[in-house]
């Protein structure tokens, strides 16, 4: 019996809209200049660019950091009356914007709203002297938006509107390199929803497929599909929460969240000890490990691995195998006082899945910090 590849599934997808990666992600957040130092300090972003009042931005601040290919912005409103505003007193500090780096910002808008897709931003080309950009975008779940960003004839640093911010504080960056992928949650019966919009106003194809006798604890469970673009680029899990005794970190986040949106956002590195070392010595909160009967087995359950298992114990990484190789990933808590969004850092090792056999590790771990909240 042969076994389908991911490459293979990935290839099922329509390619009406090619996608090169993820172009940026902005954050709405109550305080975009504290909010860009904890990311420089904790995590090694760099100063990138910035768009704000002495830019003729009168109504809102961003800071644009980058490490690697990873681009985020953190955006605050000035004023209270803003729906910049708006949304962070319901959600939180929270991701507004995954934003996709395309060839035509025109024809994605296009192909997508006549798809079904809701217009978050009606094709527009911003110009500055460095050149122009085309940008366009639509709503997905929640009041989650992609933005299709056209960059081929620009060579500013960022957007036009935006001037390069120099800035002597910037640390060390810790390794990261790139958005592996980025994880929605949705709410109850909305998954396949969510899933069938992917497919037919974008051409994603659902390539990995959990239920809830896969997802599990004794206390909670949900279910999840991976969602890809053509070529693999991007990749949009979505998690939706299921029946269980006590309450999920799907229903957990939902309800902090006060809506549907990004859950968490994967970053890939190349060396995950170095990484998750660093992480942990700048003051990154992660997961609390799993028990050592986990590491125990893992010779039997991985087999041959390149890593030192005592060093993987050490920092709580976790490991799993598929068909094309192996992955270690490992988990922070929430990044804000909500426990919403938080960060995953993944090493791939051939490996195209998304670490099922560490998903029970993984729950229970979840489940300690929500018990700790008093939420389970």
């Amino acid at each position: 019996m042969s076994t389908i590849t991911f490459a293979e599934k990935i290839a099922e997808a329509q390619d009406f809209l090619p996608i090169n990666g993820t172009d940026h992600i902005e954050f709405y957040v109550g305080n975009a200049k504290q909010a860009a130092h904890y990311y420089k300090t904790a995590f090694g972003f760099q100063s990138l660019a910035y768009a704000g009042p002495e830019t003729g931005v009168r109504d809102r601040a961003s800071y644009v950091l980058q490490q690697g290919k990873i681009r985020i912005v953190l955006t605050t409103a000035l004023k209270s009356i803003h729906p910049i505003s708006d949304h962070v007193k319901q959600h939180g500090d929270g991701v507004k914007i995954l934003a996709l780096w395309v060839d035509d910002a025109y024809s994605a808008f296009k192909e997508t709203t006549r798809r079904g897709a809701m217009s978050y931003l009606e094709p527009e080309t911003r110009t500055d002297e460095h050149g122009e950009v085309r940008i366009s975008g639509i709503y997905t779940y929640g009041e989650t938006v992609h933005l299709f960003v056209e960059r081929k004839n620009y060579t500013g640093s960022f957007l036009p509107g935006y001037q390069p911010w120099k800035n002597d504080y910037n640390p060390t960056e810790t390794g990261l390199l790139y958005i592996d992928h980025c994880v929605g949650n949705v709410g109850w019966n909305r998954m396949n929803e969510t899933v069938k919009w992917y497919e037919r106003v974008m051409g994603f194809v659902n390539i990995l497929s959990f239920d809830d006798k896969q997802i599990n604890t004794e206390y909670s469970a949900l279910m999840s599909k991976v969602m890809s673009n053509g070529n693999g680029y991007s990749k949009f899990p979505i998690n939706e929460p299921a029946e269980g005794k006590k309450k999920s970190q799907i229903e957990e986040y939902l309800e902090f969240y006060e809506g549907e949106g990004v859950q968490h956002i994967a970053v890939a590195t190349k060396d995950i000890l170095a990484t998750v070392g660093e992480l942990k010595a700048r003051g990154v909160e992660f997961l609390s490990p799993p028990p050592e009967t986990y590491y125990d087995l893992m010779p039997e359950r991985i087999g041959e691995i390149d890593e030192e298992i005592e060093k993987l114990k050490a920092l709580g990484i976790l490991v799993d195998r598929d068909e094309e190789g192996y992955l270690l990933q490992i988990f922070t808590k929430p990044v804000e006082d909500r426990p919403t969004l938080f960060f995953e850092i993944i090493q791939r090792k051939g490996a195209q899945s998304f670490g099922a056999g560490n998903f029970k590790a993984l729950f229970e771990a979840l489940e300690r910090e929500q018990e700790s909240r008093g939420n389970l």
